[in-house]
């Protein structure tokens, strides 16, 4: 664990951090190291919003940061070992809804994680969330929203996957700004989680380790 490369990524010190992590795989350092030190930077950066602390620029800010982090590590992963990946995850912002921060945030922390995630994007019709589905035969869908109009997309969306016989067996989890545990109970939801880690939690239950 590098402590000064958490704290200045928490800080939201974005070329001191891209400095640093360019420096620490120049000196050999496993880059699944400076992705566990993102991750545990982006807990400091959830705490510090949810305390008042941080507000949604900043967030945006930590987002734009750890996918440059992402963008300089990954490269260094040996590419096309889907074979060793724990389970197939499916995730998307549903219609009418086109935040991403979250639904980014999640991605990679399930890809960090070594699940196989696919992100289909913002703003997705019903329709294409069960068209993927069937092309990508995922254990767990992650539904993402912001706005309180996503609640009826979201209960639209599982309805529509019921109908088309894919609900069985899938793990649908849904999570972002306005939801709760009683908006799951409405979309008839698996689970809600409140942050990325505990959408990774999900997938290790669910899927396994």
């Amino acid at each position: 664990m590098n402590e000064k490369l958490i704290q200045l990524i928490a800080d939201l010190m974005e070329k001191e951090t891209i400095v640093m992590v360019k420096e620490l795989i120049n000196r050999g350092t496993d880059p699944n190291e400076i992705l566990n030190d993102a991750r545990l930077a982006m807990e400091v950066v959830g705490k510090r919003f949810e305390s008042g602390e941080y507000f949604i620029p900043d967030l945006i800010m930590a987002g734009e940061m750890i996918a440059g982090i992402s963008e300089i590590v990954k490269p260094l992963f040996k590419k096309g070992d889907t074979s060793a990946k724990k389970g197939k995850v499916l995730i998307g912002t549903v219609a009418g809804d086109i935040h991403d921060i979250g639904k980014d945030i999640v991605t990679f922390m399930l890809d960090v994680s070594g699940y196989n995630v696919l992100d289909i994007g913002i703003d997705v019709p019903v329709p294409v969330f069960v068209e993927k589905i069937k092309e990508f035969q995922p254990q767990v869908v992650g539904l993402s929203g912001f706005l309180t109009l996503a609640f009826d997309s979201m209960k639209k969306t599982v309805e529509a996957l019921e109908q088309a016989g894919l609900r069985d067996g899938l793990k649908i989890m849904i999570g972002g700004g306005q939801m709760d545990d009683e908006v799951r109970k409405y979309v008839r939801a698996d689970a809600y989680g409140k942050d990325a880690m505990v959408a990774v939690n999900l997938c290790r239950q669910w899927i396994g380790d």
